[in-house]
Formats: C-alpha cells, sequence, structure tokens
C-alpha cells in the first residue's frame, strides 16, 4: 500500500499547480514495480490505492463544497487506476504494455462515466509543460497519459534490470546473461517508443499557415474568490466587467480589438435576454468598441431550470449567434438523480439544474468562426475538435472559476487550454472573471496570462487558423484501438514466458501444496 500511495502522490505532484512534470515517469516506475508478482486482489489494492494518492491531492478542492462528497469522489475516481492495474500480469514481461493501455482505457472510462465523467485531474494535464506535449498532436490528452505509462515501464524496467546485473556480479544471484539483455531491449524499445512519439508530435502538422491575424481583448472584471454565487450580487459582476472593458485603451496600443471576449456567467438573467435592457446596454458596448463582443449569459427558464449561454454581438451591434454549454458540471451545474440526492446532503447551493445544450460549439461571428469551450468544457478533448472540424479557426474558453478558493483549478484549466491548442492546431483565448484569463499560442505557449482576483484586460494578436493536426482527424479512436492492442500482446508475451521473473517472496502470497496450486 505505502509504495502505491506514493506512486499516486508523485504523479498528482506531477500535475498543477506543483507542476513536477517529470515526477510522473519515476511515480508510474514505481507503481510497475509494485505490481510484481502480486495476486489479483492485490493488484486491485494497489491501483485503488495509487488512486487514492493521485485523486486525494488532485481532487482535494471538491472538499471545499462539500467535505463527505469530495471524499466519495475521491474514493469514486480512484477505481479507474484499480481497474487498470487487476488487468496487468503479475510477470514482468508484456507488464510494460498492458499496463500503458489499460491506463489508457481507465482513463477514457474516468472521462465519460458517471455523469458524463471528470477529466479534471488526468495526469495529462501535467505533461502540458512538459516536452512530450507535442504528442498531443497526434492522439490529444490519452496518448500522453500512455506515454507516462509507457516510459515509466522503461525506467523501471531499466531500474530493476540494474540491480538484478549488479547482484549478479557481486555473487548474490543472477539468472545469467538473458535475465539482463532481455529486459535491456524491452526497456529500450519502450523509451525509444516515447522519443520517438514526442519527436515526432513537435514536427507534426500543427494546423498550417495562418490565415490572418485579428486582435483580442480578454477582459477580467476581478473581485473576492470563493464565493458562491448566491454570495454575489450579480450586478456587481457585470458592473466590474463593464468597468474593466473601458481599461481596453490603456492596453491596445492605438489599435482596438477585433475581437472582446467576456467570460462565462457575468450576465446573470431572471429571463431570457432578449428584448432586455442587458441586451440593448450589450449591443450598444459592442457598436461602441466596433468589435465583436462574446459574453457569457446565464438564463432562468422555469423554477428548476436555466441556460448557460455564450452570446456574440457584431460590431453594428445586433446579437448575430449564440451557443448554449453542452458539458455540464455535475452536481455544480445540475443534480443528477435530484430525488434520491436530495436525502443525502443539502442541495440548495444547486437550486436549478441546466440545461444541456447540444451544439457543435462553432460560433459564426464578424471576428471570424470561433470555437467555444464554456469552462468545464476545456477539459473534454472531443469538444475541441468537434468544434474544429465544424470551421472554427480559434477556440475561446469562457469560464468562471471564482467559486474555488486556491489556484488548484484555474491553474489546471490554463494546462487544458494548452492541450487543446496542441492538439487542435488553434490559438486559444481564455477570460475568466478573477482569472486566470490567458492568451495560448498553437504550440501550446502561454503567451500572457492575468493574476487572480484582480481587474485586468489582456490585448494580444491571435491567428486565426484552418490547417487540421491528425488528433483532429481521428480523434480518440486510434489510441483507443492502440490501447487494446497492447492489452492484448503484452498478455501474449506475458503467458508465453514459463517462469514469472520477478522476485518471489511474501507478495505472492503463501506457497500452496500441489493439491491446491
Amino acid at each position: 500500500m505505502v509504495p502505491s500511495v506514493l506512486a499516486g502522490v508523485g504523479l498528482a505532484l506531477s500535475l498543477p499547480p506543483w507542476g513536477f512534470w517529470v515526477l510522473a515517469f519515476p511515480a508510474a516506475a514505481l507503481l510497475w514495480w509494485r505490481l510484481g508478482g502480486l495476486r489479483l486482489r492485490a493488484r486491485l489494492l494497489a491501483g485503488w490505492c495509487a488512486g487514492i494518492g493521485l485523486f486525494g491531492p488532485g481532487l482535494w478542492w471538491v472538499t471545499t463544497f462539500n467535505t463527505y462528497g469530495g471524499v466519495v469522489l475521491m474514493v469514486l475516481e480512484s477505481l479507474a487506476p484499480a481497474l487498470a492495474c487487476a488487468v496487468v500480469p503479475r510477470r514482468a514481461r508484456g507488464r510494460t504494455a498492458v499496463l500503458a493501455g489499460a491506463m489508457v482505457l481507465g482513463e477514457a472510462l474516468r472521462s465519460t462515466w458517471p455523469f458524463g465523467g471528470l477529466p479534471i485531474g488526468s495526469v495529462a494535464l501535467g505533461q502540458a509543460s512538459g516536452p512530450l506535449a507535442g504528442a498531443a498532436r497526434l492522439g490529444g490528452p490519452l496518448l500522453l497519459v500512455g506515454l507516462i505509462w509507457l516510459g515509466g515501464g522503461g525506467v523501471a524496467i531499466v531500474t530493476t534490470t540494474a540491480v538484478r546485473s549488479l547482484s549478479a556480479r557481486s555473487g548474490r544471484g543472477g539468472r545469467g546473461r538473458d535475465a539482463v539483455l532481455r529486459p535491456a531491449l524491452a526497456a529500450v524499445a519502450a523509451l525509444v517508443a516515447v522519443a520517438g512519439l514526442g519527436v515526432w508530435g513537435a514536427a507534426a502538422p500543427d494546423g498550417g499557415p495562418g490565415i490572418r491575424t485579428v486582435r483580442i481583448a480578454a477582459v477580467q472584471g476581478g473581485g473576492v474568490r470563493g464565493l458562491r454565487k448566491a454570495e454575489v450580487d450579480p450586478a456587481t459582476v457585470t458592473a466590474a466587467q463593464y468597468a474593466a472593458t473601458k481599461e481596453i485603451a490603456a492596453h491596445d496600443g492605438g489599435r482596438p480589438p477585433t475581437l472582446v471576449l467576456w467570460p462565462e456567467d457575468v450576465v446573470s438573467l431572471q429571463t431570457s435576454i432578449d428584448g432586455t435592457q442587458a441586451e440593448s446596454q450589450l449591443e450598444a458596448l459592442a457598436a461602441r468598441l466596433h468589435a465583436t463582443l462574446v459574453v457569457g449569459v446565464t438564463e432562468t427558464v422555469s423554477s428548476q431550470s436555466f441556460r448557460n449561454e455564450v452570446i456574440a454581438f457584431s460590431p453594428a451591434g445586433r446579437l448575430v449567434a449564440r451557443f448554449e454549454k453542452v458539458h455540464r458540471v455535475p452536481f455544480g451545474e445540475y443534480i443528477p438523480y435530484r430525488g434520491f440526492f436530495k436525502h443525502l446532503a443539502d442541495l440548495s447551493n444547486v437550486p436549478l439544474d441546466a440545461i444541456p445544450g447540444h451544439g457543435n460549439g462553432d460560433l459564426h461571428t464578424p471576428a471570424g468562426p470561433l470555437g467555444v469551450l464554456v469552462s468545464y468544457e476545456v477539459f473534454y478533448a472531443q469538444r475541441g475538435w468537434v468544434a474544429t472540424r465544424a470551421g472554427a479557426q480559434l477556440l475561446v474558453v469562457p469560464t468562471n472559476t471564482s467559486s474555488y478558493l486556491t489556484s488548484q483549478v484555474p491553474t489546471q484549466e490554463i494546462a487544458a487550454s494548452r492541450i487543446q491548442a496542441v492538439s487542435e492546431g488553434r490559438d486559444v483565448v481564455q477570460a475568466a472573471p478573477t482569472g486566470f484569463s490567458a492568451v495560448v499560442d498553437h504550440r501550446g505557449r502561454v503567451l500572457a496570462r492575468t493574476h487572480l482576483a484582480v481587474r485586468a484586460v489582456i490585448v494580444r494578436d491571435v491567428e486565426l487558423r484552418r490547417g487540421r493536426t491528425i488528433y483532429e482527424r481521428t480523434g480518440d479512436l486510434a489510441v483507443l484501438v492502440l490501447s487494446g492492442l497492447l492489452v492484448a500482446a503484452g498478455w501474449l508475451v506475458a503467458r508465453r514466458t514459463p517462469v514469472d521473473p520477478d522476485r518471489p517472496g511474501p507478495a505472492r502470497g503463501p506457497r500452496r501444496g500441489p493439491w491446491r496450486a
């Protein structure tokens, strides 16, 4: 249990806000080593403990909203690595391939189920700052997950082989030349595959040359963090956005922006925006700025539901496009099975359920076709390629992370935006009412980022692009198929190994008589 938990903690420390991306590989290697010789139930336990080590720190922010719910979430999310480890063979041969493939499949499951999945806390986010980030052009965040475990397996094999070689030379054991040569070749193959895919990703098509350059402004109104929506007057939030927008001229260098992006949920209405004073004021602001204005708006539909929308106004002062958020935050924007969960927890902080949208996220505006990823949606890789396949030339992320007291979720959201930028070969503009707001280029480099809880404006030139990356063309299917093949191939190799090469010991359980073998 202890080495498995430590492995999970190492993976957690590779994530933002800590960001020690290199720790992911020795942490994965530690879990690879600990799985050796374990029976099924022990492998399940090891994987679950690794999950607790990962998601305990990685999802700790949930406990600020509901302590018991946060603990339950960590326990449930840890089942994905537990199931992946259960699939891994006891023998060393084939273990690297099976572990890498199973962890990818487990992450895919965790990102889709239950309640639409929870891709926050994925180990892929830690690699946004690492040298393998370019591989996202080939296979998105799932490929990054696979490379972590493939590289971890290679590191583990190198380490254990070196120890055995030294042991053999000192006369304390060893099984001859093959005991060193075969694992060494397996380690080389794994590490070469990781390095090769990293290099290929860095050189792969990144969306081609830009079509044209547009000047954008991401507006951050500022305010106190760590407050729930019911604790803040919506008029105060909207007024802060108007006040910050007035500061654009001080940052544009004499070149006014073509596109102005406001965050998610900064205009909160008790009715539809159509025909309201809020609509007239936003239309007038767009005309005054002579720019496309994109605004996050919530509209109460009934006593039980609301809409979370992103609405675009043209420079002529007309409402020209709207998109309704598709991926809602469970227990944040809606309560699944509300009739059941109301008996287990106080649901008063989520009185209304968001109506799910069904669009592809492509917002047609005078500034160009925009791919909209509303807040939580930026963590879902498919929302990026669905929008770019529909023609989006720039990705925008209006978000609202004001209710999070710490920087944990905002920093992970920046990492998710960076991976989306690389995966789709598009520049990304993110705006949040209290931060982080940022501009990321199509290679995942953060060109500008604000501080938390302050009023700020980012004015920057970005490129509209229409090329296609390999990942945009294939989606997750290729990586999922490859992962399944790795699991099958790894088990085939393991089954053909006549003797367990792992060291004997208590971890394998007591020896049984031949009548119980």
